[in-house]
């Protein structure tokens, strides 16, 4: 079963590790090589561990029994991590009220729906904080950036960033009114 619930500090820990899987999932030849091969999980789990603490709006997808793959009962662990999404009030002004900061799901786990789930989440958590309109930067490069226009998000702005070195351009994406995330299905165009 797949399951939608807000994160705790607990939940630090296997964020940090999906999101050190995506990042080398998503970002080979895009991003060095070495660069993703020192990525921490020690490192990422601190950060959401604060994030989650200060209030930031962390929603997790959790697997059990015959949702995750090679199993066919509940894990005696519990379930699993296996997405995330991040989203707080925005970070610069000018865009949208509202940031979504992060979304990562596990290859073994795209394609279900997950990220659509994920992204209602933080469209409901950034609504109940007040924001009326919501954006997230994606890489250009990123093979993954149709999922945001497939979900209505309109490419607004581009801005040139660095990422481990390597100069990167990204594409901020945005719903206004927030509602209509909460509305978007995946082959809403």
């Amino acid at each position: 079963m797949i399951a939608i619930r807000r994160a705790r500090p607990a939940d630090a820990p296997a964020i940090g590790a999906v999101h050190v899987a995506a990042w080398r999932s998503t970002y080979p030849g895009i991003l060095p090589d070495e660069f993703l091969a020192r990525l921490s999980v020690t490192r990422q789990a601190a950060h959401y561990d604060g994030a989650i603490r200060a209030g930031v709006g962390v929603h997790v997808a959790t697997a059990s029994g015959t949702d995750v793959p090679g199993s066919s009962a509940p894990s005696p662990a519990g379930p699993r991590i296996v997405a995330f999404v991040t989203g707080d009030r925005a970070r610069v002004s000018g865009i949208a009220e509202g940031e979504i900061e992060t979304l990562y799901v596990l290859d073994d786990f795209r394609e279900r729906g997950l990220g659509r789930r994920l992204m209602r989440a933080a469209a409901s958590h950034l609504i109940a904080a007040g924001c009326r309109s919501a954006f997230v930067w994606v890489l250009r490069e990123n093979p993954s950036r149709w999922f945001y226009e497939r979900l209505g998000g309109k490419a607004v702005a581009e801005s040139p960033i660095r990422v481990a070195g390597v100069p990167v351009v990204q594409t901020a994406f945005v719903w206004d009114p927030i509602e209509r995330l909460l509305l978007a299905s995946p082959q809403a165009s």
